[in-house]
């Protein structure tokens, strides 16, 4: 049975007892993680694919280690400008081996569980928003009157 994962903005074909590198998950080496947006499992007769996602399906994975890719050199020239930069990068990177493939979701991550939680607070948040009148603000009083027109200095008298 195989499984196709999406994980890290990249997409993977899994089977059991795979060891694959894949980007960065916040966890310790040991540690289990369990991949929902399963996007096909199929075998050797028959394949599922989702809409998005496959409802229900897991693929639950053990964290073997954290490390880091290797280095990429960014270089940089404008030429006739005596422009050079060099920068350096390094990717930092999980390594994982699939333990399962689990196509009816027999036991759900804990995320699922926690999300149901979170959209029925989002729900009340907004009904109470909406029970609550809006209010309107105060129209604006005039906040200066104009100010007067400046005093004509007197006219000097012409002496002839």
């Amino acid at each position: 049975m195989f499984a196709v994962i999406k994980t890290g903005g990249k997409q993977y074909k899994v089977r059991k007892d795979d060891v694959l590198v894949v980007e960065k998950i916040n966890l310790e080496a040991g540690a289990s993680v369990d991949f929902d947006s399963v996007l096909m499992i199929g075998d050797d007769e028959k394949a599922t694919i989702g809409a998005p996602v496959v409802d229900g399906a897991v693929v639950k994975a053990d964290v073997v280690e954290q490390t880091r890719g290797d280095k990429v050199v960014i270089f940089k020239k404008k030429r006739r400008k005596n422009h050079r930069r060099k920068n350096g990068h390094r990717q930092d990177l999980t390594v994982i081996k699939i333990t399962d493939i689990l196509a009816d979701g027999a036991s759900k991550p804990a995320k699922k569980a926690a999300a149901p939680k979170a959209a029925a607070k989002a729900d009340a948040e907004t009904t109470e928003k909406k029970a609550a009148p809006k209010k309107k603000a105060a129209p604006k009083a005039e906040t200066k009157a104009k100010a007067a027109p400046k005093k004509a200095a007197p006219k000097k008298a012409a002496e002839e």
